[in-house]
Formats: C-alpha cells, structure tokens, sequence
C-alpha cells in the first residue's frame, strides 16, 4: 500500500519564529565581556526591553560627565581662581592617589569584589619603602637613583604582597571580600604604626621631594600626574584589549560559567587583588614623594573615595560592567568636589559628608541602570 508522501514545500517549511531561540556565543565570557562594554546578544535593540537596556547604558557613560562638567563650571563660578594653573596643578596631584586606588579598585570591582585596605596599604607601603631608604642612606654610599628605585621596588612589593594576601583569603578561606579586605585593613594600619614605633619618617633622600613635586610645561604637568597618566592607559588596556581583562568581565557577570569554560577563577580573582594592591603600593611612593616623608596616616580614609569613584563611574558593584575611563570621571569628581570645598573654606567634615551622600546617589543610580537593563 502506497502511503503519501511530504511535499517539498512541506519538508522546508521552517519553525515559527517564536521557536528559534536566540543565537547565543559559544563563550558566556565572551558574552560577559561585550555586556560589559555596552552591548548585549541577549536583549535586541528592537524590542522594548532592548531598547531600555540600551538607554541604560548610554545613560550610565554620559551622566557622570555631565555631572563632572556641572560641578566644575558651579566652582568656577563660586570659587574665584578656580580655574586657575594653582587650583588645577592642585586637583591633580590630589586625584593622583585616588586615582591610582581606584584603577585597582575597578579590576577588583568588576570582578565581583571589594577591596577596603587599599587606604591602610598606602600607609603600609609608604612607611616600610621609607624606613628602607633612611636604612640605606645611614649606611654604605649608596647613591640617590638606587635608594630612591629600591624604595620603589619596596613599596609595589609591599603592596602586591597584601593584595596577594587578600586574594587568597578570598578564594582559599572563603572569607566574603568585604570582611576579608576589612581584616587586612585592620592588620596593615596595626603594622604601619610597629615599622618606626608610630612615628614619620623624614629622612629620606633629597631627590624624592623633586619626583612628587617637580611639573613639566611650565608647571601645568606634575610628575606624579603623567606618571598616573601611564599607569592609567596601561590598565585601560589591560581591562578592554587582553585577555585578561575579558576574563575579569566574565568572572564578575557569572564566575560559574566562567569556571566551566576553563578559566582558574581562584588564580585570576587572587591575581587582580594583588594589582589593586601593587597599585596602592604605587600610591604611597608618590604620597611619600610629595610629602618628602613617609606618614603612619597616609592613605587612611582614602579607601572610601576609591570605591565612591569607581561607583560612580559607573561601575556596577555587582560585577561584569564598568569601565576605565568611568573610574577616571569618577575619580576626578571626588578631587574636584574635595578641591572646591577646600578653597571655598568649608571645613573637612563637610567634605567627608559630600562624598558620602555622593557615593549614595551613585550606588541608587547603578540601582537603577541595572533595572533598566533587565537584571537583578
């Protein structure tokens, strides 16, 4: 008995539309990544949803510049001679420290971390790289070029050596990174007040006071600003051009998925802590050079100015987004604000509270940019 059979056009016809999933990257750390920068092969630009998320993250690259530009333009207007080569020579070298803190803090945030003993590493790293130095200037003849690149070599090892510690901490014990980090905090202020008995320490070479406070172009460019200007492309480049930065974005959107793909999440999550903390330690050198000594309080406090920038650069705390150029934005809208309250004679407390009720208002609105976006 003959059965029917299908006709050609019958065994071509395709499944509706509503069937076909969505095409979907062989790697989720790839996805991550592309996520992270601003485009999505989730969510389609033409449908509703999509063109929400869109909005969302256009809204979150152009509003902290916005507000940047607002807060300058207020200054200049209040503040007479804010525009001035003293109030910007005087901005920069302050956003210097901030600024390297929070290059750190943005690996460790977009990876789905926190770091709070950037602060106590600066001190940390300050004063045993200037105790070092005051050793060898007592001693046999060394010349200035060798102290002065020993005392760099001492406070990146330093401060590379606590972050390494934090991220072991972090992904060997467990230990969540707010009460890990909030440990070594603790720990590396302890440890600054043991190295020379609680005291500064001034003896230090000569030359060190020139690299903190000597300015090229007629003085317009600080040393300490061109030399943060470096370390700021080199890790723009490390988050969005290499591998390794593609892996942090996966880690911070799923580190489960992450893992699956063959990514050593424990290894590379200890490996950015110890960048934030190698930067820190690269913080305090510079905070020492322009002091021309090493102070047991420098960098403390300085850890909530790095979170509050990479925050409101629009970092997402909650991992897989942000970028370089937002933590720089960041940075440069909590030394502005700071700056101006300082030359418009409003007292430090103040200015603490400013920095709080800012940090607030960027986590509510990364709140927010994560609703438009359709995440939880």
């Amino acid at each position: 008995m003959n059965h029917p059979q299908p006709s050609a056009t019958e065994t071509r016809t395709p499944a509706p539309s509503s069937a076909i999933p969505p095409a979907a990257s062989a790697d989720p750390v790839e996805d991550a990544a592309d996520r992270a920068v601003g485009g999505d092969h989730t969510r389609s630009a033409s449908t509703p949803g999509g063109r929400l998320a869109l909005v969302g993250e256009r809204a979150g690259s152009l509003w902290t510049l916005g507000v940047l530009l607002l807060i300058v333009a207020v200054f200049c207007v209040v503040v007479p001679n804010f525009h001035s080569k003293a109030a910007w020579v005087a901005t920069a070298l302050a956003a210097t420290e901030v600024l390297l803190l929070s290059l750190g803090q943005a690996f460790v945030v977009v990876g789905r971390g926190i770091d709070l003993s950037v602060g106590a590493t600066v001190g940390l790293s300050g004063i045993v790289s200037g105790w070092s130095m005051s050793r060898m200037l007592g001693g046999t003849d060394w010349s200035q070029p060798v102290i002065l690149g020993v005392g760099a070599l001492v406070a990146i090892g330093v401060g590379t050596g606590v972050g390494l510690v934090n991220g072991i901490v972090v992904t060997r014990l467990h230990i969540t990174p707010l009460i890990a980090t909030l440990g070594m905090m603790g720990a590396a202020t302890g440890a600054t007040e043991l190295v020379n008995d609680g005291q500064d320490i001034s003896d230090l070479p000569p030359d060190i006071f020139r690299i903190g406070n000597t300015a090229l172009l007629d003085g317009w460019l600080p040393i300490p600003v061109l030399i943060v200007a470096v370390v700021a492309v080199g890790a723009g480049v490390l988050l969005h051009r290499t591998r390794f930065g593609r892996h942090s974005y996966g880690i911070g959107s799923n580190p489960e998925a992450s893992a699956r793909t063959g990514i050593r999440v424990a290894r590379h999550t200890t490996t950015v802590y110890g960048l934030a903390g190698g930067l820190a330690g690269v913080a305090g050198y510079l905070v020492m050079a322009q002091l021309a000594s090493a102070s047991v309080t420098a960098g403390r406090g300085s850890e909530l100015s790095a979170v509050a920038a990479v925050v409101i650069g629009g970092i997402s705390l909650f991992g897989g987004r942000g970028n370089i150029a937002g933590a720089i934005i960041g940075t440069l809208i909590i030394t502005v604000l700071q700056t101006g309250l300082v030359v418009a004679g409003v007292s430090s407390s103040w200015q603490t509270i400013a920095v709080g009720v800012v940090l607030v208002a960027a986590v509510f609105a990364d709140r927010q940019r994560l609703r438009l976006a359709g995440r939880t």
